[in-house]
């Protein structure tokens, strides 16, 4: 027998056109002066006499200084006069040593212009000068500045600018060489839902997750850590490709003890912010994963110690307790690592638009360009030019800010007892 189901709840119907059309007329009340509580409140009381309804609030307050903005109805009902309701709000406000501006038009907020965009830009410190280059340049493109938020005041300062009437990666072509010139880190991600949903970060490890270059902690063992670097130095010229350069390397470790493992583990030293940045990712219910041209005899571990989803690395041969100079497996390069990304992001059911990634050199280039986010972490020239965003301060948990997360939410969710 089928049931009839009763038809879904309609979404709450728009405000009628006779209360807040675009030709209504409305009146913009604006406070300021020194913040305390009770303010917000008492405004809305004084208010709430008139019958008026509530358009749109803003407030802030910066630096114990309060500024709210309350767009409402012209007064109607009762009898009541605009000129009344201006001496009442004006009265509340002097009598709490407040200003009170008010300011008469019709309708709301102009809409905002197609295309929106948060940019989010990184100073240590932020200057007058890079802030007004930035906002010129996005003056530039067309777009419109919305509004400004802070979002950490330390280690660096982050602030964010929602940008509207201009495309993301028109706003990101931009931005990028100006940030470059005046010595600023910006990101440019598109705003909506997309950028509220679960998300794959995913890093490299030897100096992005960690301060070191681990096969250089092994060559030190190994008693060959200038031969290693004259390899890499090789590679870096274009000499060798990143395959050819570490079986060159790797085989100037034949021979050293296993329980040498042990010892580069406890070596590792990682980047400042490390722990914080997959802290706050996983209690956002984020997945973290690392992909390395080292080794899983070390990226294991940090898996282990951090707690994260996803590892990948080339594995040093051993063979009767020694390592053998060889790798096994398929070896984890360039177009590995983006292979990879790939790969945690199917399995995490995560799109990959969805995803950021993370890493310093050109070996991760690839991985860089096929996340949804790139982000250059201290990187070379090359990788800071061809990635979204470049971060240049030594601070891994920095990228929080390039996802929407403030300091204070860092804060407060370290603050939690688990």
């Amino acid at each position: 027998m089928s049931v009839s189901r009763p038809p879904e709840p309609a979404l709450s119907p728009e405000p009628a056109a006779s209360r807040q059309g675009p030709d209504v007329p409305t009146l913009l009340v604006k406070i300021f002066g020194k913040d305390r509580p009770g303010i917000t409140a008492g405004l809305f009381d004084t208010l709430a006499a008139y019958s008026v309804d509530v358009v749109d609030i803003e407030q802030v307050v910066t630096r114990g200084r309060i500024v709210l903005c309350a767009l409402v109805t012209a007064p109607t009902a009762g009898g009541t006069t605009e000129g009344e309701l201006r001496a009442t709000v004006h009265s509340w406000a002097e009598s709490l040593k407040l200003q009170a501006e008010i300011i008469s038009g019709t309708g709301d907020n102009r809409p905002r212009g197609v295309g929106r965009s948060h940019v989010t830009v990184l100073g240590h410190p932020l200057t007058a000068e890079s802030t007004a280059a930035i906002a010129a340049r996005i003056t530039s493109t067309g777009g419109n500045i919305d509004r400004i938020f802070r979002l950490a005041k330390y280690p660096v300062t982050a602030v964010e600018f929602a940008v509207s009437g201009t495309g993301t990666e028109e706003l990101r072509t931009a931005l990028a060489p100006e940030a470059a010139g005046i010595g600023v880190d910006v990101a440019v991600v598109s705003a909506g839902l997309s950028r509220r949903a679960q998300r794959l970060v995913v890093m490299d490890v030897d100096s992005t997750l960690i301060q070191d270059e681990v096969i250089e902690l092994f060559a030190a063992h190994a008693g060959c850590e200038a031969e290693v670097a004259e390899v890499t130095e090789r590679a870096m010229r274009g000499e060798l490709d990143f395959e050819q350069s570490l079986h060159a390397r790797v085989a100037l470790l034949a021979g050293l003890d296993v329980s040498v493992v042990e010892k580069v583990r406890a070596e590792v030293r990682l980047t400042p912010g490390a722990r914080t940045l997959i802290r706050t990712l996983k209690r956002l219910g984020y997945q973290v994963g690392v992909v390395s041209g080292g080794f899983t005899q070390v990226t294991d571990d940090l898996k282990e110690r951090l707690g994260l989803d996803f590892a990948s690395a080339n594995t040093l041969e051993v063979v009767d307790g020694k390592l053998t100079g060889r790798v096994t497996g398929d070896i984890v390069d360039r177009a590995g690592k983006a292979r990879l990304l790939r790969s945690f992001a199917a399995e995490a059911g995560v799109p990959l638009a969805q995803t950021v990634a993370i890493g310093d050199g050109a070996n991760d280039l690839d991985m860089l360009n096929t996340a949804g986010l790139g982000v250059a972490f201290n990187a070379k020239p090359v990788v800071r030019e061809a990635a979204h965003t470049a971060v240049n301060v030594p601070f891994l948990d920095t990228v929080l800010y390039l996802l929407g997360v403030t300091r204070e939410e860092v804060e407060a969710a370290d603050g939690l007892v688990e």
